[in-house]
C-alpha cells in the first residue's frame, strides 16, 4: 500500500484523511475498550454456565488486563520502530482471533487463556491508536482529535454493558467476544487504505524483552496473591506469590535503570507533568476498574436487573461521553489541565458514592430514577471532565517522537491500576468466593468497596490540584524529527534525545 503524503505540519481533523484516521483509531481502540467493559455484565452468566467461583471471574477480567498492562509498553515501542499503522493492524487481527477463541471456549481455563491472548493483541493496537493520532495530526488539531478519539472510544467502553446485556440475554455470553470479528473486518481494510504510516526515525536498539517479562511476572504474582487470599488465606502459595511479585517489581526497576534501551526509560519521567499525570491515572483507573467490575454484578445480583436491564441502566454515561468528550478536550486545552483533572475525579467520586443507594427495589421505574440514574449521570459528568484532558496532557508532556512510548506508559498505568483494583477490592471488602451468588453478602461488601473507590478518586484529584500545571510549564524534552506521513522522505537530522545516543554495540 502506498503511503499518503500530507501537509508538512500534519493532517487536519476536517480533512478526508483526518476523518479516516479518527474512524480507524476509534474502531480499533473500541474493540479493546468495549471488550474490557462488556465482560462485566456477562460475568454472572459466565459463572453460572461454566460453574466457576468468584476467583475464576476475577481471572476472566484480569488475564486480559495482565498481558495488556505487561506488554503495552513493548507494543508502543514496536509501533515506533516498525510503523504504528503496521503494528496497529497486526494487533487488531490478533485481537479478533483471540476473541474467536474466547467465544468457543469450552471451560473457564480455556476462556482465561484466551483472554490473556486478547491482552497481547490489545497491547499492540491500544498504544498504536493514540500514537497514530499524535503523530499524524497538526499540533493545533491534536487536542480536538484526542477528544474525538476519547469521546467515541469512550462510548465503546460505556456502551459495552448495554451491548453485553443484550447479547447475554439474547444469543448468549459468547457473543460478547464474537462481536469483535465484524469490527476487525471493517477496521483493517480502512487502516491499510486510508491511514498514513508513521514511525520514530530515532527508534533503535534492542527490544527490552527482559523488562517486559519481569513486569508481567511481577503483576501476575501480585494478582494471584490478591485473588487467592480470600479462599486460601495466608497460605505459603499466597505469601510466596506476594513476596515474589514485589521482589520482581524491584528487580524490574533496577533492570530498567541500567539497560541501554529500557522498555520504561527513566528519562521520560524527567517531565514532572508526565510523572504526576500518570499518578493521577493510577488513581482514576483503579477506581474505575473496581467500580465497573462490581457495579454490573450489584445491579444484577442485588437490585434484580436482567443483564440487558443492567446495561441499559448505565446508558446515561454513554450519552454524556458521546456529546461532550470532544468539547472537554478543547476546553482543557484552553484553560489548562489542572481544573479538569481536579474536578473530574471529584465529580466521579460523588457518582460512585451515589451508587450506595442501589439495592433491592432499584429495578423499578421509580427506583431507577431515584437510585441508579443520579449515580451514573454524575459519574458520566466526571468522566467527561477528566478523560480527554488526562490523555491530552500525557501526550503534551513529551515530544511527538515518543508518542508511542507515552501512550504505552499511560495505558500500562491505567490497565495495571484496574488489574490490581479488581484483584484487591474483593479481598479488602471481605468478599468470599461465592459472594456473587448471594445478594445479601454481595450488597454488604459492595457498600464497603464503593467508598474505597471514591477515596482513590479524591486522592487523584488532590494530586492533580497540587502538581499539575499547563502543558507549556511542564518539562519538555528534546524535540526530534519524525517521519509522520511519507517515510520515503528523510527529515533533516537534529541532535537526538539522550536515550537514543547509545553505544553502537547495543544497536
Amino acid at each position: 500500500m502506498v503511503e499518503r503524503a500530507a501537509d508538512p505540519g500534519g493532517i487536519r481533523v476536517t480533512s478526508s484523511v483526518g476523518r479516516w484516521v479518527v474512524l480507524t483509531t476509534v474502531l480499533g481502540s473500541s474493540m479493546a475498550m468495549l471488550d474490557s467493559t462488556v465482560i462485566n455484565v456477562a460475568l454472572p452468566r459466565i459463572g453460572e454456565d461454566l460453574g466457576t467461583d468468584l476467583a475464576a471471574l476475577q481471572w476472566t477480567v484480569n488475564a486480559y488486563m495482565l498481558t495488556l498492562a505487561g506488554l503495552i509498553l513493548l507494543g508502543g515501542a514496536l509501533g515506533d520502530r516498525y510503523g504504528r499503522r503496521r503494528v496497529f493492524v497486526i494487533g487488531v487481527v490478533w485481537f479478533a482471533l483471540a476473541s474467536l477463541l474466547c467465544g468457543i471456549a469450552p471451560n473457564a481455563v480455556v476462556l482465561i487463556a484466551a483472554r490473556a491472548l486478547q491482552g497481547v493483541g490489545g497491547a499492540l493496537l491500544t498504544p498504536g491508536s493514540l500514537a497514530l493520532i499524535q503523530a499524524s495530526f497538526h499540533p493545533d488539531d491534536r487536542a480536538r482529535a484526542v477528544g474525538l478519539w476519547s469521546g467515541f472510544g469512550g462510548v465503546g467502553a460505556a456502551v459495552g454493558p448495554f451491548v453485553g446485556g443484550w447479547l447475554v440475554d439474547g444469543p448468549g455470553w459468547r457473543w460478547v467476544f464474537l462481536l469483535n470479528l465484524p469490527l476487525a473486518a471493517v477496521c483493517v481494510p480502512i487502516a491499510l487504505r486510508h491511514v498514513p504510516e508513521s514511525r520514530d526515525l530515532y527508534a533503535r536498539g534492542r527490544f527490552d524483552v527482559l523488562g517486559a517479562a519481569l513486569g508481567a511476572l511481577s503483576l501476575a504474582l501480585v494478582t494471584y496473591a490478591l485473588i487467592e487470599a480470600p479462599g486460601a488465606g495466608a497460605s505459603p502459595a499466597v505469601i510466596g506469590s506476594a513476596v515474589g511479585g514485589v521482589l520482581l517489581g524491584v528487580v524490574f526497576v533496577q533492570v530498567e535503570r541500567r539497560r541501554a534501551h529500557p522498555m520504561l526509560p527513566p528519562s521520560v519521567f524527567a517531565s514532572r507533568q508526565f510523572t504526576t499525570v500518570n499518578i493521577v491515572t493510577l488513581c482514576v483507573y483503579a477506581a474505575l476498574g473496581g467500580y465497573f467490575f462490581l457495579s454490573a454484578i450489584q445491579l444484577q445480583v442485588v437490585a434484580g436487573y436482567s443483564a440487558l436491564g443492567a446495561g441499559t441502566a448505565l446508558l446515561p454515561t454513554t450519552v454524556l461521553m458521546l456529546l461532550f468528550s470532544a468539547r472537554s478536550g478543547e476546553l482543557g486545552q484552553r484553560i489548562g489541565p489542572r481544573i479538569p483533572l481536579t474536578a473530574g475525579p471529584l465529580i466521579a467520586a460523588a457518582g460512585m458514592l451515589l451508587m450506595l443507594r442501589v439495592g433491592p427495589g432499584s429495578n423499578t421505574v421509580s427506583g431507577y430514577f431515584t437510585d441508579v440514574l443520579p449515580a451514573v449521570a454524575v459519574l458520566g459528568v466526571g468522566l467527561v471532565t477528566v478523560v480527554a484532558p488526562l490523555t491530552a496532557t500525557v501526550l503534551a508532556s513529551v515530544d511527538t517522537g515518543r508518542a508511542g512510548l507515552a501512550s504505552g506508559i499511560n495505558n500500562a498505568a491505567a490497565r495495571a491500576a484496574g488489574l490490581i483494583a479488581v484483584a484487591a477490592l474483593p479481598l479488602l471488602a471481605g468478599m468470599g468466593p461465592e459472594a456473587y451468588r448471594d445478594a445479601g453478602e454481595f450488597a454488604a461488601t459492595f457498600r464497603r468497596a464503593m467508598p474505597m473507590c471514591a477515596g482513590l478518586l479524591v486522592v487523584g484529584a488532590a494530586i492533580a490540584w497540587a502538581t499539575v500545571r499547563t502543558p507549556h510549564a511542564a518539562v519538555q524534552e528534546t524535540a526530534r524529527p519524525e517521519c509522520t506521513v511519507n517515510c520515503g522522505v528523510t527529515a533533516p537530522p537534529l541532535e537526538p534525545a539522550p536515550e537514543t545516543a547509545r553505544r553502537a554495540d547495543d544497536i
